[in-house]
């Protein structure tokens, strides 16, 4: 099978295709012909040696995680009924390959009529989306900062955070992004602009993926009695809030996503239900080939990206 492999920690050019043993799924496991693999900020980061402890890696290794294909062989004890079935799972052993074994009680069926690119797209970000908003709810009438506002997550908190009838306000860098985010039925912040934080309305709630000056800077937008809730550090470093923002606000770090973890399977089997029915639209921003997955890397890293990153193989 062809792969992706890192071959050291660095920058995406220890990202090299290869040729590796095409695999046999084992008893419990399914084979997948995959046609499409996410790609995100947390494979940067893994790449890079500096990725959150919560996921362990150790070179040589084939990145990523969430593929999404068709079954072409189970191995012992899995029922044959999944044979030729549409899903999306998440690959043991790396999912920048053509071909990942999986788990069946870790896989979906994708629905009738969903792309395989919008089921990936859902996977991971999706149910974090839903957990996110379950762990810190909005209501109607609140006002939503969501930054970054069109990434891979962002997009769909967005869209989730309007069907409550909240205000959502897309954090954003630039024109291009903001037209994104005025499509999905957002208001626009640009962070990008110099004193960005100096004219905005008291916000309700923030969930904030940006982490460092960012995401300080957007905690202080909040009201007396507002709620942080904190995912992600794309910056390079958590949001550090002090301590007179921890009593006047209800804060939520990182420490919540392990948190999720186990009700990751109903969550998936929502978002998908929820696209299936036309009701939530992922963002697909750029496809690459297999071939080229440190070109994904590097465009992610430069932020020259909107909704998700996807390798088609």
């Amino acid at each position: 099978m062809r792969a992706i492999m890192a071959t050291r920690f660095g920058d995406p050019s220890v990202l090299e295709l290869v040729d590796l043993p095409t695999p046999e799924p084992a008893a419990g496991e399914f084979r997948v012909n995959v046609a499409v693999a996410g790609v995100g900020w947390l494979d940067t980061a893994l790449r890079t040696g500096h990725g959150p402890a919560v996921f362990p890696v150790r070179p040589p290794y084939v990145p990523g995680g969430g593929v999404a294909g068709t079954v072409d062989a189970v191995g012992p004890g899995v029922d044959v009924g999944w044979l030729g079935a549409r899903v999306v799972t998440r690959a043991a052993g790396g999912g920048y390959a053509d071909t990942a074994i999986a788990r069946p009680e870790q896989s979906y069926l994708v629905p009738p009529g969903l792309d395989l690119r919008d089921a990936v797209a859902l996977l991971d970000d999706g149910s974090t989306a839903l957990a996110l908003l379950e762990r810190t709810p909005v209501h109607r009438g609140d006002r939503v900062l969501i930054a970054p506002g069109v990434g891979g997550l962002g997009n769909l908190l967005v869209q989730l955070v309007l069907a409550e009838g909240a205000t959502a306000i897309a954090g954003v860098r630039g024109p291009e992004k903001a037209a994104i985010a005025k499509e999905l039925g957002a208001e626009v912040l640009d962070y990008s602009v110099p004193d960005w934080a100096s004219a905005v309305p008291a916000l309700d709630v923030v969930f904030e993926g940006i982490g460092g000056t960012v995401g300080a800077a957007a905690a202080g937008l909040l009201r007396e009695g507002g709620r942080f809730s904190g995912y992600g550090m794309t910056s390079g470093a958590e949001t550090a809030l002090d301590e007179s923002d921890r009593r006047r606000l209800t804060v939520v770090d990182m420490a919540q996503l392990p948190e999720f973890w186990p009700e990751t399977p109903r969550r998936v089997r929502r978002v998908l239900d929820l696209a299936a029915a036309g009701r939530l639209r992922p963002v697909i921003g750029r496809t690459y080939p297999l071939a080229q997955a440190a070109a994904a890397h590097a465009d992610i890293e430069a932020r020259r990206f909107l909704g998700k990153s996807l390798l088609l193989v």
